[in-house]
């Protein structure tokens, strides 16, 4: 919760501030609300020689209060919610100076594959990216749904088979954060947790550089091995089939479609 309200990113410090201005909107009914529910309690308990007015039956001032307060905030929150709807729509690619980085994510049972296209790796149940730089995930799954979320970066997307769902996300600073999995997806749903680091852009460089010394590799019959249901530990593969995200789609697109070995 504390990480939710309190984001590191971007996109998690707007959804916080929503977060907060629309609660603050809804206590100036509720607290008001809540407050005369004790003094009526107090005022109106027996004995408490309150008068008794059986005839009273209309107040315009009343009603003008408790009509138009409610609607007006609902017209505020209205816009508030119509505005920050469109800013913070995963679709939209985040605007920097900074050229984005493509990661590829795939839910797996019961673990996160994340593939870089760009520079040819691959990860399992770890995510590092370079701060201050926009993240273009494109996220699909090769399971039941899931979903994917980071609380500090941002809000939670799903995961979905045959489909490549977008979300652009970005960490101010450098730091470590939680992601896990925010739809139950079955036996080792709790354990589907992964680490995402974010470094600076050149310790971030100099990771993707030494992930070339890593010997084992991202094929087609490794990732066949590694979607088998079953939690693992972190996992680097130094080299990823650059197909490899787009035959996963293909596995739910084209019916009979096997994966193409290479």
């Amino acid at each position: 919760m504390f990480s939710v309200l309190s984001g590191s990113g971007i996109i998690s410090a707007q959804e916080s501030a929503l977060m907060v201005q629309a609660t603050l909107f809804m206590l100036i009914i509720i607290v008001p609300v809540l407050g005369l529910l004790f003094f009526f309690a107090w005022r109106y308990r027996a004995h408490s020689g309150a008068r008794y007015e059986p005839d009273w039956e209309h107040s315009m001032l009343d009603e003008v209060v408790w009509w138009a307060v409610p609607i007006e905030i609902v017209l505020v929150l209205g816009a508030l919610t119509w505005i920050s709807t469109h800013n913070l729509d995963p679709h939209k690619q985040l605007v920097s100076n900074t050229p984005a980085l493509t990661v590829e994510v795939v839910a797996l049972p019961w673990k996160w594959l994340f593939i870089y296209p760009e520079y040819g790796i691959a990860t399992v149940n770890t995510l590092i990216i370079p701060a201050n730089t926009p993240i273009n995930f494109s996220i699909t799954a090769d399971a039941p749904m899931n979903s994917f979320w980071i609380p500090a970066l941002g809000g939670q997307m799903y995961a979905m088979t045959g489909m490549a769902t977008p979300l652009s996300l970005m960490a101010n600073q450098p730091g470590v954060y939680q992601g896990l999995s925010a739809n139950y997806s079955g036996e080792g749903f709790a354990d589907m947790r992964f680490t995402a680091e974010a470094m600076t852009p050149q310790d971030f460089a100099l990771w993707a550089t030494s992930v070339t010394g890593v010997t084992s590799t991202m094929s087609w019959d490794e990732y066949e091995k590694l979607a088998q249901p079953g939690t693992t530990t972190p996992n680097i593969y130094s080299h990823a089939d650059p197909a490899l995200f787009d035959e996963i789609l293909e596995k739910y697109n084209q019916p009979g479609y096997s994966g193409h070995h290479h």
